[in-house]
């Protein structure tokens, strides 16, 4: 097994068995918490022209993501897992575009298995990630993508999944909630100057979740790739 951590959105990767895109503050906390209401998929885009065009196409669709963290305008949802929850979702499918995470992950495509996730669900993917590897019987590359190109809250996520991965376990729980309590992407969120960034939003991000389920990207025919709610 080799795993590399890589930090950023724009990257080009070679081919692997498991790449694991991870944005803890927020997109892949705020999927994780859409699939908990019921989401039924949800599809990924680059741009905001693309989102729109496919609610055009088809009003059904919500709309979610950020611009610079901002919400924006037009969008259904913002990229506040605090603020989904007020939010029905269920059977819905979502179309997600963010600064960090969707676009990180739109450039993650080519591995065998492709998997998204915040710290929320990161212990639960791990597992499944581990479970992977030990079928194959081939010395299996592993991605660990912390999307944000220079927040401590991936990135503690991907060393936690790492310690996971490779049966250390180090960084333990507490240490990964805590650099991502504090990580500089955080601080906003704790900024009463920025009303915009919602204070919930970290508690929910930094809190781990048993789950029975990791959200996996399958490439879609057409331009939008698709996560899914597998159940393991």
């Amino acid at each position: 097994m080799s795993i590399t951590i890589v930090q950023g959105s724009n990257h080009k990767l070679e081919p692997a068995y498991i790449n694991i895109v991870i944005d803890v503050i927020r997109a892949f906390t705020v999927a994780h918490y859409a699939f908990l209401r019921g989401a039924k998929e949800i599809q990924l885009v680059n741009t905001v022209e693309a989102a729109k065009k496919a609610k055009e196409a088809d009003s059904e669709l919500m709309l979610a993501g950020e611009v610079k963290g901002l919400p924006i305008q037009g969008f259904d949802l913002d990229n506040s897992p605090h603020g989904l929850q007020q939010r029905n979702v269920e059977n819905k499918i979502l179309i997600q575009k963010t600064t960090n995470g969707v676009k990180a992950a739109l450039n993650s495509l080519a591995a065998e298995h492709i998997l998204v996730t915040g710290y929320s669900n990161a212990k639960t993917t791990a597992e499944y990630a581990k479970r992977l590897l030990s079928e194959t019987g081939e010395n299996a590359s592993v991605h660990l993508i912390a999307s944000h190109p220079s927040g401590d809250d991936d990135l503690a996520c991907a060393l936690y999944i790492k310690g996971i991965l490779e049966g250390s376990f180090s960084p333990s729980q507490t240490e990964t909630e805590e650099r991502i309590l504090h990580s500089s992407a955080a601080e906003k969120f704790h900024d009463k100057l920025q009303p915009a960034f919602c204070r919930e939003d970290i508690q929910l991000c930094a809190a781990e979740l048993k789950s029975d389920f990791v959200m996996k990207i399958s490439p879609a025919s057409g331009d939008r790739p698709k996560i899914w709610r597998v159940n393991v």
